[in-house]
């Protein structure tokens, strides 16, 4: 099962309901997330080109397609998050930039797209950096906690992932 969405592959419909205003922020002790836009261009890269490796070890990244191993020009790393903060604005997906709560750095990246699979309503994938390995499950599972609560959808397709309490089957 492919779980990374090219941007080519996304739809040009909005897949939330109409007038559905999405929550813009998460916020924990450990980190907190705001929508991904230009002004995060240098620490994005930074942070994803920092952890090539690591991020393609990540579940939902499992066709080596991204990140490129050869890195990104940050020019186009910039058109990049502004199709995803132009996404955002229409609905037709939401991508949440992770920064660390006590000094704002950018230390990973959730996205929220329409399912590639039958039987799901959303896709959700997240990363963080390498030197942040140990907030991977608890991003994840806060998202998925912040799914269930702060949005419409009911059957996200979490690519592979387990909440960090429970058992494979």
């Amino acid at each position: 099962m492919r779980c990374w969405n090219t941007l080519a592959d996304m739809g040009s419909t909005r897949f939330v309901p109409a007038g559905f205003d999405p929550p813009r922020s998460l916020v924990t002790d450990r980190f907190r997330l705001e929508p991904l836009g230009p002004q995060h261009n240098d620490a994005d890269l930074a942070a994803w080109t920092s952890s090539i490796e690591h991020i393609r070890a990540t579940p939902g990244y499992p066709d080596g397609r991204w990140p490129p191993l050869e890195g990104m020009a940050p020019e186009a790393n910039l058109a990049d998050l502004r199709r995803h903060a132009e996404d955002f604005t229409t609905g037709k997906g939401f991508t949440f930039t992770v920064l660390d709560p006590a000094d704002g750095d950018v230390i990973g990246c959730v996205y929220l797209y329409p399912p590639e699979t039958e039987g799901h309503d959303v896709t959700v994938q997240s990363w963080v950096r390498a030197d942040r390995a140990d907030l991977d499950v608890p991003l994840a599972d806060a998202v998925a906690a912040w799914l269930a609560v702060a949005w419409p959808w009911e059957r996200p397709d979490r690519c592979g992932r387990r909440r960090g309490d429970e058992k494979p089957e």
